[in-house]
């Protein structure tokens, strides 16, 4: 089956064309990190606009890039939810047009279910297994038996990492998006100069938080100044990273502590921080388990991702109604499609 998958959920334009839900012909991104980075995030109106603008064109660009027309396409897989609803309606008023007009069966994919199942892009991955789904939205930690069976084990409780990371980037005057460059930053810098709390580390619980930790960093630049070097300014950021990898790796730890499961994904656009990789290949290490990431370009928002799942569903005759709607706070173990 060749699917076109689309996804508008936040700033990034995507439109992929994907084989049996595992072979990527095509993967085009339209960002909009230019457009936003002014306003040090993303502002949603603008974002949805701008979702209007480049739809088209990179369903044209992936099109062409598989050197697939249209006329072959046999199924539309799109970003339902969660994410921003009127970035997430360009996405799903443009692929129900497109099922309208073809003839052709729509799935209503969950967003974050495409970041975790992205790895199976590349390679075979056995269920069940755990799952880390940290991004700028997003911090879970799931159990995943199947396509379109998972289980909540943790989440946060306020704040997600990746939105951590882009807060304290804006305190430090560092620019949008934070992430990477607070990782660019943390690489030059010293990781135990500046011990910052870790919250909730040590609860016998699988949840995360994040608020006291930019609180932390907010009331030492306010008690010390800000960073008056490129040295201290590294520094920061190194403590800081430290801090919430320290946090997402002891939280793995003990979800396959407690689960028992023997192989896990860490996925989302923070599984490209190099910290967290770093720390979690020496747990896999610690306790002999299989931590896979997908591949950069796999990691951020993209369309492929989302066809592991919609190819599944199509195929197994679980099409969305055309009456399906966005959404914005969708559970992923309260799956409707």
């Amino acid at each position: 089956m060749l699917t076109l998958a689309l996804e508008s959920s936040c700033d990034e334009t995507a439109a992929a064309i994907v084989k049996d839900g595992r072979e990527v012909m095509a993967n085009i991104v339209a960002s909009q990190i230019d457009i936003h980075s002014r306003f040090g995030g993303v502002v949603p109106e603008l974002a949805a606009r701008k979702h209007v603008e480049a739809i088209n064109v990179v369903v044209a660009e992936a099109l062409a890039t598989a050197n697939t027309p249209l006329s072959e396409i046999e199924g539309i897989v799109v970003t339902r939810g969660p994410g921003l609803i009127g970035a997430l309606l360009v996405g799903l008023s443009f692929a129900k047009a497109l099922a309208i007009g073809r003839q052709l069966p729509l799935v209503g994919v969950h967003h974050i279910e495409g970041h975790i199942l992205a790895p199976l892009l590349e390679r075979r991955v056995e269920f069940p297994f755990l799952a880390l789904a940290v991004s700028g939205g997003h911090t879970h930690l799931y159990r995943v038996d199947g396509i379109g069976h998972y289980q909540i084990l943790g989440r946060t409780l306020d704040d997600a990492a990746g939105e951590a990371f882009d807060k304290i980037a804006k305190l430090l005057g560092l620019g949008y998006p934070g992430g990477v460059l607070i990782d660019q930053l943390a690489a030059q810098g010293n990781p135990a100069a500046i011990d910052f709390p870790r919250p909730i580390l040590h609860r016998d619980n699988l949840d995360f938080s994040f608020s006291g930790m930019k609180t932390a960093v907010r009331n030492y630049v306010e008690k010390q100044g800000m960073p008056a070097t490129d040295d201290q300014l590294a520094d920061l950021a190194a403590s800081f990273q430290a801090a919430v990898v320290e946090v997402l790796c002891h939280k793995s730890r003990r979800a396959l502590h407690k689960t028992g499961l023997q192989r896990m994904v860490v996925a989302g656009g923070v599984a490209c921080n190099s910290g967290l990789r770093d720390g979690m290949r020496q747990l896999a290490a610690e306790l002999q388990v299989e931590i896979i990431f997908p591949a950069p370009q796999f990691c951020g928002d993209n369309a492929a991702m989302l066809a592991v799942a919609g190819d599944y569903y199509l195929e197994n005759g679980q099409h969305s109604p055309l009456e399906i709607n966005a959404v914005a706070n969708w559970p992923l173990d309260r799956l409707n499609l």
